[in-house]
């Protein structure tokens, strides 16, 4: 009785027997070919990983680079020469300043000596013309 179920699809004609042998084949192959995805999906996850891995890595030799460019151990003493720097420009400044003082001072004083000798020259020139005045017969 079970040799004679047949079932018939698209012309073909498969026996109780056929399916009962193609099941645990189809079956296998579903299973491997679900399998074999998974684990190429996992493949490719774990190179994308494997590739950021080795993208932080190429990062961190630029950082490296950059720092040993940039002479960062040396940090301290370039910071501490900058300091002594500073505080000698600190220093000149202040001279400068009290030099600025000085001469301010000293324009006023020569300005002030400048309008003395012309009232002098003019209280002269006064003198000598009441001078030639008096020489000149009347």
């Amino acid at each position: 009785m079970a040799d004679d179920t047949e079932l018939r699809v698209g012309g073909y004609t498969f026996k109780a027997s056929h399916m009962l042998f193609a099941a645990p084949l189809v079956s296998g192959l579903a299973g491997g070919i679900y399998y074999g995805y998974d684990v190429v999906n996992r493949f490719w996850d774990t190179e994308y990983a494997v590739e950021e891995v080795l993208g932080v890595a190429s990062r961190v030799q630029a950082l490296e680079q950059t720092i040993g460019d940039n002479n960062v151990a040396n940090l301290q003493s370039q910071l501490s020469a900058i300091s002594t720097n500073m505080a000698t420009i600190l220093e000149q400044q202040r001279a400068l300043l009290d030099l600025r003082s000085q001469v301010e001072k000293s324009t006023i004083i020569t300005n002030s000596i400048g309008d003395r000798l012309e009232r002098l020259q003019a209280d002269i020139d006064s003198v000598w013309d009441a001078i030639d005045e008096l020489e000149k017969p009347l």
